[in-house]
């Protein structure tokens, strides 16, 4: 087929490349839809480079692809990095690039998609709960060592409460035991849990709580990831102990937990002795009783023996003989210088009552001496100091004579 178009106006009519992208950059950029769009998708290759980060997105078929990039001012503000078979959810804006004539899709930001957006949300509410120190070792009570009450937490249609009624019968008879029913999947999970831990604290009887269920898949274990229940244990007013699903990477209520364990089988042996055993440790610590107190005999023999030797060989009758002796000899010499000390005194005293007798003014008066005295009782010891008429007392040996001053002789 030929167009009889004259040349002239094919080159008045004719776009330039620019031109046309150009045109078509108007079209895309200026599209409301496009502006700002969610994307879906596999990554299927991702290439670091000096300006940003270019990978492509595609449907999981295959039938489709489109070239991303985030730019470096971008990259850090990521909630997910594109990584090749990554599930995205890809939210940016439509730009044509020029010099390649190529359309691409500039990210703003880039979220897990399916089980990584759970995955996701799991990470940022554990790292908020970490901030809050939910999760610290301080935080946790010990678990009674023989607890006589002790409350479940768990649905009553499946197998975990089986498991535990049954292993706590077996190890400790007689415990009482306060069940508690919740759903423990499903949407109304959480809100069940928190009621079921609810009644437990306010009945009060419980000493300790196991919050438990069977193993199931991720999305049926949701509900021990939820918020709600985490902060219900946490506050709890006494200790939880969690049995949860099989061996799996812990949930936030396990780490929040005084305890956990990672069957429902395993928390009911966790929680509660077995009285076998606590029999078999009070048989060995009879035995290491018994033990030790034939081992402290034997020990006290030995000493005693010991002393026993050290008396024989200090000779302590000897020792005792010439002790006696010495104070035998201590005493006489004691007695020797007490009775010449005595003999001393006695001679002295004798010496002092000689003197004393000797001037003993009556002895004087024995020998026919007499004391004169006057009227106001002083003695008179020279004839002036008398006058005639003056009344005077004599004081002889045996009684006294009042005579009257007749003559005055000097």
């Amino acid at each position: 087929m030929t167009f009889d178009v004259p040349q002239s106006l094919i080159l008045d009519t004719a776009l330039s490349v620019a031109g046309l992208t150009d045109y078509i950059r108007l079209l895309l950029e200026q599209d409301e839809q496009l502006r700002q769009v969610w994307v879906t998708g596999e990554v299927s290759s991702a290439n670091h480079h000096r300006s940003g980060l270019f990978f492509t997105l595609q449907d999981t078929d295959g039938t489709a692809g489109i070239k991303c990039v985030a730019w470096n001012s971008q990259v850090a503000k990521l909630a997910q990095m594109p990584i090749p078979g990554e599930q995205l959810i890809i939210l940016g804006s439509i730009r044509v690039y020029p010099q390649r004539g190529e359309y691409q899709l500039s990210v703003w930001q880039a979220l897990p998609a399916g089980v990584g957006l759970q995955a996701l949300r799991y990470q940022q509410l554990k790292n908020r709960l970490l901030a809050e120190g939910l999760f610290d070792a301080q935080r946790k009570r010990s678990l009674p060592p023989h607890p006589q009450t002790i409350a479940v937490v768990t649905s009553p249609t499946a197998a975990a409460w089986g498991d535990i009624q049954k292993t706590l019968k077996q190890r400790y008879p007689g415990l009482h035991v306060l069940f508690s029913p919740a759903t423990v999947q499903g949407d109304q999970a959480p809100e069940s849990i928190v009621k079921a831990i609810e009644r437990v604290e306010r009945d009060g009887r419980a000493e300790v709580l196991i919050l438990s269920r069977g193993g199931g898949a991720v999305e049926e274990l949701a509900c021990f990831n939820d918020e709600r229940v985490v902060r219900s244990v946490a506050n709890c007013a006494i200790p939880v102990i969690t049995g949860i699903g099989h061996q799996r990477d812990e949930s936030l209520v396990d780490l929040v937990a005084d305890a956990c364990v990672h069957t429902p089988t395993a928390a009911a042996q966790k929680v509660v002795p077995a009285l076998s055993e606590l029999y078999a440790e009070h048989r060995q610590r009879v035995a290491a009783l018994h033990q030790a107190m034939l081992f402290s005999e034997e020990t006290d023999l030995n000493q005693l023996q010991v002393l026993r030797n050290r008396l024989r060989r200090l000779r302590l009758d000897r020792q005792v003989q010439q002790e006696t002796q010495q104070l035998a000899w201590k005493r006489q010499q004691l007695v020797q210088v007490t009775m010449g000390r005595s003999q001393q005194a006695t001679q002295h005293l004798e010496m002092l009552r000689q003197k004393l007798a000797s001037l003993d003014p009556k002895a004087v008066l024995q020998r026919g001496y007499a004391v004169v005295r006057q009227e106001d009782g002083a003695i008179a010891r020279s004839a002036a100091e008398l006058a005639v008429g003056q009344d005077l007392l004599i004081q002889l040996a045996q009684g006294e004579v009042k005579v009257k001053v007749t003559e005055v002789n000097h």
